[in-house]
């Protein structure tokens, strides 16, 4: 397979049963029973869910937040017990990502070189300020939010825009490498990326329709500079790459509530 190769998915229906516990079995650590055959078949056209997990750690993470809260913590502590908790279920999959990221695309000169740094388990200092710098400013923003009025509906569009991004990038980026995860599972067809779109877009229509324009206005800016970068440095997208669209996307919808919610 190439990297521009796609799964043949034409006899596969848009989205089926399996597509949820797939998604929720690849982004989180939750102990959920996975038809893995099924899993391997749907590749790439199970992303579509992928938008919709982000509400399992965001809800989670809300609750710790206003647990803390409710024990008299600070509001910035309390920022940090979510934090915490999404870490803790997500595995850190997407802060793992961003810290791989930042080193190979700024600590290699080739493309070759950046690839190998990426695929490197060890973090370099690049690595280190890109999580201080994320994990920072979702606490600040955090913080900020935590106390307000909606800040619970907040949190969940929040964790699900903030997954929409790497849905889409798999669809417009072609595999910078021949092997990982993101080769694996293959390019995301158009109608797997409405699909996500459309869920997405409903989710923050319902939950927090005051933010619509102002999310996909700063969300979707961030994710076109991460992949003008990505597409530059490296030819395409990677697992990596797409965990750090989720980091960015997520401080850039945060800073979007914790600005509203003021």
């Amino acid at each position: 397979m190439t990297k521009d190769d796609s799964r043949p998915l034409d006899d596969d229906p848009l989205a089926t049963q399996a597509d949820i516990p797939a998604a929720v079995g690849l982004l989180t650590r939750l102990p959920i029973r996975v038809d893995t055959d099924a899993a391997v078949k749907r590749g790439a056209r199970s992303a579509w869910a992928w938008p919709l997990v982000g509400v399992i750690p965001a809800g989670l993470g809300a609750l710790v937040g206003f647990a803390a809260l409710g024990l008299g913590l600070p509001a910035l502590w309390a920022a940090v017990a979510v934090l915490v908790a999404q870490v803790m279920i997500t595995g850190a999959m997407h802060e793992d990502g961003l810290a791989d990221t930042a080193d190979g695309l700024w600590g290699g000169i080739t493309q070759t070189r950046r690839l190998e740094i990426m695929k490197d388990s060890r973090i370099g200092a690049y690595g280190v300020i890109a999580l201080a710098l994320s994990l920072g400013l979702r606490a600040s923003a955090l913080a900020v939010i935590l106390p307000s009025e909606g800040a619970f509906w907040a949190l969940l569009v929040v964790g699900i825009v903030s997954r929409m991004p790497m849905v889409a990038l798999m669809f417009a980026l072609p595999n910078a490498r021949d092997t990982g995860l993101s080769q694996s599972v293959g390019r995301v067809p158009q109608n797997t990326l409405t699909l996500a779109m459309g869920c997405t877009l409903l989710a923050a229509l319902i939950l927090t329709p005051y933010a619509l324009v102002a999310l996909f206005i700063w969300v979707g800016l961030s994710m076109v500079i991460l992949a003008i970068i990505a597409r530059q440095k490296i030819g395409g997208q990677t697992g990596d790459i797409l965990g750090a669209s989720q980091q960015v996307a997520e401080i850039s919808a945060l800073a979007v509530f914790a600005t509203l919610l003021t």
